[in-house]
């Protein structure tokens, strides 16, 4: 058994391109925070141990690009994780709208029990928010759409997300939901603690002692980006 810690878990940071992942990886790793933007190339990660129910918990957590044309190296990177969290910008309706396509992702990578939590960042833009956290707004009107109307399929995940509360999104899905502000560290702690205890409990006790531990293999060295900054 290694002395060093009790548990290792496997967390994942999926969603757009831009949303804040890098962000909040690097509030909750290393409690900084930058106002650069470089888009994260294929995957990176941080390590943090922390202390829950007096256990110790390694979280290795990765960070993976959001734009398309990395979508074939990151998918890779679903097989074996405890946890994903699904980011979206509460600025930016169209990252809310892509969320159902991220969670279709985990159905196709990931392990068929694997937690997942819906996390809305960037909360501290309050004056630029379309989504928000009792009901989802946009700032141009509503399409109507009438009986007869048809609508294209890509469109139908954005015209969803205009209409119902994030809440009863969330609900419907079985997803837990945080919002947060990596700028100013609100609810990020929270997030990924959440998110431990929830894996912890369902890997239950018999996973830190003897048994088979909760672990992974680093299948290649990742890719990182050029430097710290938010994606």
């Amino acid at each position: 058994m290694n002395p060093e810690y009790d548990y290792l878990f496997k967390l994942l940071l999926i969603g757009d391109s831009g949303v804040g992942k890098s962000c909040l990886l690097l509030r909750f790793a290393d409690d900084t925070y930058t106002e650069s933007y470089i888009s994260t190339i294929g995957v990176d990660f941080k390590i943090r141990t922390i202390e829950l129910d007096g256990k110790t918990i390694k979280l290795q957590i990765w960070d993976t690009a959001g734009q398309e044309r990395f979508r074939t190296i990151t998918s890779s990177y679903y097989r074996g994780a405890h946890g994903i969290i699904v980011v979206y910008d509460v600025t930016d309706q169209e990252s809310y709208a892509n969320v159902k396509q991220w969670l279709q992702e985990i159905d196709r990578y990931a392990s068929e029990n694997v937690n997942k939590l819906l996390v809305g960042n960037k909360s501290d833009l309050t004056t630029k928010k379309v989504v928000d956290n009792t009901t989802a707004k946009v700032s141009r009107p509503a399409l109507a759409v009438g009986s007869g109307s048809h609508v294209p399929s890509p469109l139908l995940p954005l015209l969803l997300s205009l209409f119902f509360p994030w809440q009863e999104f969330a609900d419907s899905l079985g997803v837990p939901f945080l919002e947060t502000s990596a700028k100013n560290a609100t609810n990020v702690e929270q997030a990924f603690m959440t998110m431990a205890a929830e894996i912890k409990k369902r890997m239950g006790p018999g996973a830190a002692s003897g048994g088979e531990r909760p672990n992974l293999k680093i299948d290649s060295t990742p890719v990182k980006s050029a430097s710290g900054g938010c994606c």
